[in-house]
């Protein structure tokens, strides 16, 4: 009988953390710190890296490098709105497309949940404090809520979406907006300049300082060219084209010869264009609207609409690029940004 002999397989080495910084040509600390988040690596040695990687087909052991670092490799985003606005505003999906962009370039998931009632905030609390996440994004908190703080107190690092103060940055509660206050004062003025005389505003929400920044913004501007912001002129509600609507009518009804409105969000410009054609008023003619925020729909209505584009996605990219600072442990001078607003010329004014 004959003897069947077997050969061995040659097995092909999977590439290692030590190829990779020879290929490079860098220590192992500097490829393993390339590969964990880039911090106080060269551009020039991050990029011989991460080419190094590639070519090699290098793959990191994540659940190893979990337990090295003590991470879950997860971080959460956090909304406190209904389920309905988060996946119809289209401000929340440019906040998460800049989010996920820093995320993904390093390898950490994001885990996204709504936290609209006591119990899911306190289920949310439990399931962070558990080291399932290594950090937490905020997104329309009202203020005075306690679930920031609680976070922070379970040692979970945060950082906002919307202004705070630098007390309270100081204190461990970061964040980033965009300069809203500023923003709605180039509105305003550029509806005065344009002759306007009468304008009125639908703000946002008063529980979200973006709504009173809008508004302060608006107030700013009329008492500075009249001496008076008159509480006739206000109508207010939350981030809805229903608001806009509604309260354009009733603004109409009290104050028939408005010539121009402020509105605090396109999706309630949107609102205010369609009460005026109901009501029979051409738009600038008649009565000139600037939105604020320039979603996309906002260049293809009609008429197309003049806002003030606020810098969403990258308001994301930032919050995601703080917290991962902060998850590593790196400074942040200082640990909040206000990011420039600047107005969009369009036809509505």
């Amino acid at each position: 009988m004959g003897v069947v002999r077997r050969t061995a397989t040659p097995s092909i080495a999977r590439p290692t953390l030590e190829s990779v910084a020879a290929l490079a040509g860098v220590s192992r600390g500097t490829a393993s710190r390339a590969l964990n988040g880039g911090v106080n690596v060269s551009p020039r040695a991050l990029e011989a890296v991460q080419q190094a990687a590639e070519r090699l087909g290098y793959r990191p052991n994540l659940a190893a490098r979990s337990l090295v670092l003590g991470r879950s490799g997860s971080v959460g985003l956090m909304v406190s709105e209904s389920d309905d606005r988060l996946f119809n505003d289209p401000f929340f999906a440019a906040i998460i497309r800049g989010v996920h962009s820093v995320l993904a370039a390093q390898g950490v998931q994001l885990v996204l949940t709504l936290a609209q009632t006591s119990g899911e905030r306190t289920n949310m609390v439990r399931f962070a404090s558990g080291r399932h996440l290594d950090g937490i994004l905020l997104i329309s908190m009202p203020g005075g809520d306690p679930l920031p703080g609680s976070l922070l107190s379970a040692g979970l690092p945060v950082v906002l979406c919307g202004r705070g103060t630098r007390e309270s940055a100081a204190s461990g509660l970061w964040w980033v907006d965009a300069d809203n206050r500023g923003g709605a004062r180039l509105a305003v003025q550029h509806l005065l300049d344009s002759g306007r005389r009468k304008v009125a505003t639908v703000a946002g929400p008063r529980y979200l300082a973006v709504g009173r920044d809008r508004l302060a913004g608006w107030r700013d501007v009329l008492k500075a060219t009249t001496g008076d912001a008159p509480s006739e002129l206000v109508e207010r509600g939350d981030f809805l084209a229903e608001t806009g609507y509604e309260g354009t009518r009733r603004l109409l009804e009290r104050v028939p010869d408005v010539d121009a409105i402020f509105a605090g969000a396109d999706l309630i410009a949107l609102g205010v264009l369609q009460a005026l054609r109901e009501c029979g008023r051409r738009v600038p003619d008649d009565v000139a609207v600037i939105g604020f925020d320039d979603i996309p729909a906002a260049a293809r209505i009609d008429p197309p609409l003049t806002t003030v584009k606020q810098p969403i996605e990258a308001i994301g990219t930032r919050m995601a690029e703080m917290l991962m600072h902060r998850i590593a442990g790196d400074p942040v001078d200082p640990p909040w940004a206000i990011l420039p607003t600047e107005l969009v010329l369009r036809t509505s004014a």
